[in-house]
């Protein structure tokens, strides 16, 4: 796929104006939190019923769904990409590793806002629901990643 210079700060403004409920996760929630650690893609969980708003914001970057919206709520994720890579989960709820159900509604409550800009700003999870999202797989980087977390918080970390 053909790429296009992703201006990380115009996607996520792009985000933020569509009206689309989608919360940043991953390990570019943790960068946007100041934690030392690298990732090449982006994690995004977005409301299945605002797949279409989210993807239309993602256009102008050349980023392509992988699916259509009905699929995408089918299979409960897709892809945007091109050199770019984002993640999407598009499902009301995940089960973590120990079967535990965590509903996006639930995190959406209590999403908050994290200013990357002047005039822009991005939604991730709070950290205790970024420590829950990190056991959807629990891999040796997501447990590394929990760790990280959790000093942040006894730190008195902002979120």
């Amino acid at each position: 796929m053909e790429g296009t210079e992703l201006d990380e700060i115009e996607h996520f403004r792009r985000i933020g104006e569509s009206g689309a409920r989608a919360l940043l996760i991953g390990r570019r929630a943790l960068v946007a939190l100041g934690l030392p650690v690298l990732t090449a893609d982006y994690d995004f969980w977005v409301d299945p019923e605002d797949i279409a708003l989210f993807n239309a914001a993602a256009l102008p970057f050349g980023l392509v769904p992988s699916h259509t919206p009905d699929e995408a709520r089918v299979r409960g994720r897709y892809v945007l990409e091109n050199d770019e890579h984002v993640n999407i989960i598009a499902a009301r709820f995940v089960t973590t590793v120990d079967g535990q159900k965590v509903f996006l509604e639930d995190l959406w409550a209590r999403r908050v806002s994290v200013p990357l800009s002047p005039n822009v700003s991005i939604v991730i999870s709070c950290l205790d629901d970024l420590v829950t999202t990190k056991r959807f797989a629990a891999r040796a980087k997501d447990l590394e990643d929990i760790r990280l977390l959790l000093a942040l918080r006894e730190d008195g970390g902002r979120t």
